[in-house]
């Protein structure tokens, strides 16, 4: 298929813009480690061949000076089917700068803009770009603050199980660094009484808990059949994730603060997770999420997309390990009130592609989006 651009010639990137977005929560959320009231997204379009691909993460506004200042230039005038090249040459340039952290996000939006743009001008559904393995894509509710009395948590796991019919839900515990264990256990038996016998429950701890806090908590997780229990530790804390993964039941995950590849190839080998995280948002755009797969692949495990869930759809459809994606109620408010062509998670999956719209099939709400920019 020829793209649209001049007779003979190849598509280059011409331009690089950014865009700031703040959104309040519907309520207050937290976890164990955090409370937070508004969650910020930085958009990344760019433009070659006549058309245009977008790719957002969700972090400080400060990752928009990033793409502007250090990895514009790095990308522009590139061929635009080449975005494993783009993306190497993007690390390459921040070497010095640190790649972890703010600097990840900003060569992660990038690179999920070049793969949209790629796929765009080749008119194909990114899922038919990469390649399916298959075409259904799990989800699983995700939310469950901290933040939440008992009847918003019953509520918005109830929307799941019932009004959605996702059989896999989750929520937060670890409050206050692990120091209101008792609300932690009441609240996992509540949810456990909301979703019934059948569904799937899981927690996240997001690294709360101490070694052994975390492995005297499990029993009480296995008693109300909780299957999942993510970051009990921190995950900086790789032979403390083993510790808990070899002396509980329920599946030990971790990796969604992985900003590199070599960060999923030491978790692996200290044996530390049942299922890898990955965050396409974060760990260097779909190039390297896929690259996180295959390594995950290699050891024997699945793979589960962290947050943004419509940044990981179709990148999703093209592994063979994938467990499930995160449907996390605060990115899935925001992408549905910003993007045209979010997806259905009705059923407990998504279909990308199914409709054939080019590209992961987003496009921004530009005036919708525009009372949020802060930049």
């Amino acid at each position: 298929m020829t793209p649209p651009t001049a007779a003979g010639s190849e598509p280059l990137v011409d331009g690089v813009g950014t865009a700031v977005y703040t959104v309040p929560t519907d309520a207050p959320e937290g976890d164990g480690t955090l409370a937070w009231d508004s969650t910020t997204m930085v958009v990344v379009q760019v433009s070659g061949g006549g058309t245009t691909g977008l790719g957002y993460t969700y972090g400080a506004a400060a990752t928009a000076r990033i793409v502007e200042q250090q990895l514009a230039g790095v990308v522009t005038g590139r061929c635009a089917w080449d975005v494993p090249a783009a993306n190497e040459a993007m690390n390459q340039t921040v070497r010095n700068a640190g790649r972890p952290g703010l600097i990840a996000g900003a060569v992660s939006a990038v690179d999920i803009a070049l793969w949209d743009l790629k796929a765009r001008l080749l008119d194909l559904p990114l899922t038919r770009l990469l390649g399916a393995s298959g075409t259904a894509v799990p989800v699983y509710g995700s939310g469950g603050f901290t933040t939440y009395d008992q009847h918003q948590q019953d509520r918005q796991l109830r929307h799941w199980v019932e009004e959605q019919d996702i059989p896999r839900v989750k929520i937060k515990v670890g409050e206050s660094w692990g120091r209101a264990e008792r609300r932690d256990r009441e609240r996992i038996a509540q949810a456990r009484r909301s979703i019934g016998d059948a569904p799937d429950l899981y927690v996240d701890a997001n690294g709360a808990y101490n070694r052994k806090q975390a492995i005297r908590i499990a029993g009480h997780l296995d008693g109300h059949g909780v299957t999942w229990f993510e970051e009990p530790v921190s995950s900086d804390d790789l032979d403390g994730l083993a510790q808990v993964r070899a002396a509980v039941v329920p599946e030990v995950t971790a990796g969604e603060y992985g900003y590199t590849l070599a960060y999923f190839g030491h978790m692996l080998g200290a044996g530390a997770v049942d299922c890898l995280q990955a965050d396409a948002t974060r760990c260097g755009g779909i190039t390297v999420w896929l690259r996180a797969a295959a390594l995950a692949e290699a050891a024997g495990l699945e793979l589960s997309g962290h947050c943004a869930p419509h940044v990981h759809a179709h990148a999703a459809t093209a592994i063979p390990n994938l467990r499930h994606l995160e449907w996390f109620h605060d990115h899935v408010r925001i992408e549905d009130l910003f993007f045209d062509g979010t997806l259905d998670p009705r059923g407990g999956s998504v279909r990308p592609g199914a409709d054939g719209t080019p590209g992961h099939g987003l496009t921004l709400r530009a005036e919708q989006a525009e009372q949020y920019r802060t930049g």
